[in-house]
């Protein structure tokens, strides 16, 4: 019985140490605003919407330009020529947000594994996963974002 206790007991210590050595660091980020103060991201943004103003004031000239047509088969020839106009620029600007908003998510990606790697977490969460605990690492992923020559 004795030796039955002394093994019981050298499993419970050994299974404890192996439960400590393979305790998970974790970091957490707020993303939202890793995204607004990432230099690239802001940046796109601000180009996307220049583009959408830029479709809006494209669309009001020829909307112009339809009110001075007078012939019913001219108004009808300008108006398919300009809807195809008007669905190339969008379907250009689409595929722009698209790209750009891809580049953007693979560069948080690569800096937050960088930082993991760098701050020995074995995992980084969104912040309103993290209730308690944990290691904030929000400004460094910004700084090394930031730091990257594009």
């Amino acid at each position: 019985m004795k030796k039955f206790k002394l093994i019981l007991a050298a499993l419970i210590i050994m299974f404890t140490v192996s439960l400590t050595a393979n305790a998970y660091t974790i970091g957490y980020a707020d993303f939202q605003k890793v995204l607004s103060e990432y230099s690239l991201a802001k940046n796109t943004y601000k180009d996307l919407d220049n583009k959408i103003l830029e479709l809006q004031q494209y669309s009001i000239d020829k909307d112009k330009q339809y009110k001075t047509i007078e012939s019913p088969i001219q108004r009808k020839t300008f108006e398919d020529q300009v809807k195809k106009e008007l669905e190339t620029k969008e379907e250009r600007i689409y595929n722009l947000k698209v790209s750009k908003e891809n580049e953007i998510r693979n560069n948080i990606l690569a800096a937050s594994k960088a930082v993991a790697t760098n701050k020995k977490l074995d995992v980084i969460l969104d912040y309103g996963v993290v209730y308690a605990g944990g290691v904030d690492v929000t400004n460094d992923i910004i700084q090394y974002l930031n730091s990257q020559k594009k």
